[in-house]
């Protein structure tokens, strides 16, 4: 499929989506790869998570950069070499990039009754009050992301989705929507945008806005 769109969020942050039809050969064939991303890549079990992790490769380079350019930190996050802020997620036959001048975390979730049912152990279930069954699903499942792209911009322990991270009540017709986490004695504010990609919901979250 190669690259199946690209989405401006804002001013300064870009979104690139990737469907992944390609055999894990087709892929690997098309990258190069670090050592560090070899080792990796042949550590994965799954081949679905192989194929995530090389259509990320390839969103890279149609964004300009490589694998060379992206390193990981202590605590697995991800980061390029020229200081623009990245966010990576995949699920299942997608893969999604995110560049920003911001910090950001990013997340892609496939729509399944299984987040619906879990929601009371990280959501505000009034939130889900006066929907239909399929709104219930989706609205659920961009909480789950919400709570997600907040976690992967802060990434500390002892973070829980239900006790410190707390989604203001939003519209999915507006596709954006603030967040508060409420942590170590701190409060600190999030903007999220999101979008709905096929079957799926993607979330992402920004720490500030850059002057």
């Amino acid at each position: 499929m190669s690259l199946l769109k690209t989405i401006a969020l804002n001013d300064y942050t870009q979104l690139f989506v990737w469907k992944i039809t390609e055999t894990f050969d087709e892929l690997f064939q098309s990258v190069a790869l670090k050592d560090v991303s070899l080792a990796r890549l042949d550590s994965m079990k799954s081949e679905s998570h192989q194929r995530g992790f090389l259509a990320v490769r390839r969103l890279l380079m149609e964004a300009g950069y490589s694998d060379f350019d992206l390193y990981y930190d202590e605590f697995g996050k991800p980061h390029l070499g020229n200081g623009k802020h990245i966010s990576i997620s995949h699920s299942h036959d997608f893969s999604v990039i995110v560049l920003s001048d911001a910090n950001v975390g990013a997340d892609l979730e496939i729509l399944k009754e299984k987040t619906l049912k879990l929601a009371p152990r990280y959501m505000d279930v009034s939130h889900l009050e006066n929907l239909s069954k399929s709104d219930e699903l989706i609205k659920a499942t961009v909480v789950w992301g919400i709570k997600e792209s907040v976690f992967k911009i802060k990434n500390e322990i002892g973070i829980s989705f239900k006790d410190n991270i707390f989604e203001d009540d939003f519209n999915l017709e507006d596709k954006k929507c603030g967040v508060s986490l409420q942590f170590n004695d701190k409060t600190e504010r999030f903007n999220i945008v999101f979008e709905f990609i096929e079957n799926y919901v993607f979330v992402c979250a920004f720490s500030s806005i850059p002057i």
